[in-house]
């Protein structure tokens, strides 16, 4: 039977599986809290919400990785209680481990699959509703803002180009 850690060792062990634990579910949790629908984004919380974000798969990897290590040492000897806690953290590491290599943003921002349009005299648009316009050459499209206002984030193709049509 393995020995187990004398208190100092232990209380090391679980501080860095404490620390590791929190970088690993801060990676996904941070951004996805930041960036979401019909809530305010600030410029700078945007930049730190996307650079945390870009870095978020091998963070959340690594500290996985580390959480897993000091959970196998901090599993011997460990109380009942201990082992759940230890259980659940990991849940959640691996959980934050998975989404973080997942583009979340997409399910909360329901993009469209393919714009659909119609002529202008068959629109069904009210005098007030607003618009957001788009031309390339004698190629036009017009997004009304309640639908863009739901769906975020649209692809489409104006006289050839490839554009995204965001709002």
């Amino acid at each position: 039977m393995p020995a187990k850690l004398s208190p100092p060792l232990a209380r090391l062990i679980w501080i860095l599986f404490s620390v590791a634990a929190l970088v690993a579910i801060g990676m996904f949790f941070i951004p996805a809290f930041i960036i979401r629908p019909f809530s305010y984004q600030s410029p700078s919380g945007l930049l730190w919400a996307m650079a945390i974000r870009d870095r978020a798969p091998l963070a959340t990897f690594l500290a996985a990785l580390a959480c897993l290590c000091f959970a196998l040492l901090l599993w011997i000897g460990a109380s009942w209680g201990r082992k759940v806690i230890v259980g659940v953290v990991m849940a959640l590491v691996a959980f934050s481990a998975v989404m973080a290599r997942l583009n979340y943003f997409e399910w909360m921002f329901h993009p469209v699959k393919s714009a659909q349009f119609e002529p202008a005299a068959a629109s069904k648009l009210e005098k007030n509703d607003m618009i957001m316009a788009v031309r390339f050459a004698s190629d036009a499209r017009a997004y009304p803002i309640r639908e863009m206002a739901y769906h975020h984030i649209l692809n489409d193709t104006v006289n050839g180009v490839p554009i995204t049509v965001t709002y």
